[in-house]
């Protein structure tokens, strides 16, 4: 295994987290300045106002985008298994 083809694998690896995390957190991320704007806005600093809608758009997140970050990590392990025999060369 020579240290091209580590960066390599390390940089699909890497990738392919930021990938799957993506969506989730760029929906937690706008999910939290529409709360955080309502509470500037209103002058209501709950704690549970910005923990609640949170949470429900994550778990909603998951539910959409959980299929597709299945198959993306599925596909990496394919490959990443496929490649295995030259690897270890």
């Amino acid at each position: 295994m020579n240290p091209a083809l580590v960066q390599t694998l390390v940089q699909r690896s890497l990738w392919t987290a930021v990938e799957i995390a993506a969506p989730v957190l760029l929906l937690a991320l706008v999910v939290g300045l529409l709360v955080s704007l309502f509470q500037a806005a209103t002058q209501i600093q709950e704690i549970s106002l910005s923990f609640i809608p949170k949470t429900v758009a994550l778990g909603a997140g998951l539910v959409f985008f959980g299929p597709w970050m299945l198959s993306r990590l599925v596909h990496f392990a394919g490959n990443l298994l496929a490649g295995l025999p030259q690897m270890i060369r």
